[in-house]
């Protein structure tokens, strides 16, 4: 199994299915590395401990860590099983962004930004990070979150280990389409 495989396959075992091989994660989202790599195995894939502290420290998304004693092993967010990662509340900078697909615009603009099966709304703190999220759903499109505001009224934010800010829901009061996606018409 190849390093991207392998980032896919931690991605769906540690945030959503980890059932799919039969590991269980802890309440606060950790697995066993040592049965994570015996199932593994037995599905005839072929990791060892190595590969795996490499796909985590190369993660270019930071998706994964280790705990600290190196024997348990977790997604750092993004889950849609409900797992406590001990994310504690965080003031937002003034303006966050969410990148998506212009197929999805008009909605957002009318219903907000829903977490969907996750766990939190996902937002960057920079434009080219939301582009790079908005192309993975199609032609992208980069909203303005009036994070500070949302905050001051009440919203709570939180900052997970690899940077991304999490909250439960952006009301459509809060957004505007992001001038580097102005040139982007929506559908």
């Amino acid at each position: 199994m190849n390093d991207k495989d392998l980032s896919k396959f931690l991605s769906l075992v540690l945030r959503h299915q980890p059932q799919k091989i039969g590991i269980t994660l802890d309440p606060n989202g950790w697995a066993e590395v040592a049965e994570l790599l015996n199932k593994m195995q037995q599905k005839g894939m072929p990791v060892d401990l190595e590969q795996l502290q490499r796909v985590v420290a190369t993660n270019h998304k930071q998706r994964f860590a280790f705990h600290p004693d190196q024997t348990r092993i977790r997604a750092n967010q993004g889950h849609s099983v409900p797992v406590d990662v001990g994310l504690l509340p965080a003031t937002p900078p003034e303006i966050l962004f969410h990148g998506t697909s212009t197929a999805s615009a008009a909605a957002i603009m009318g219903e907000g930004i829903r977490k969907q099966s996750r766990l939190h709304v996902h937002l960057s703190a920079d434009v080219p990070t939301a582009l790079q999220v908005g192309r993975r759903h199609g032609k992208p499109i980069v909203f303005r979150v009036k994070s500070q505001e949302m905050h001051q009224n009440g919203e709570v934010f939180y900052l997970s280990e690899n940077g991304v800010w999490l909250t439960e829901y952006v009301a459509p009061q809060y957004l505007e389409v992001d001038p580097a996606s102005a040139d982007l018409p929506l559908p």
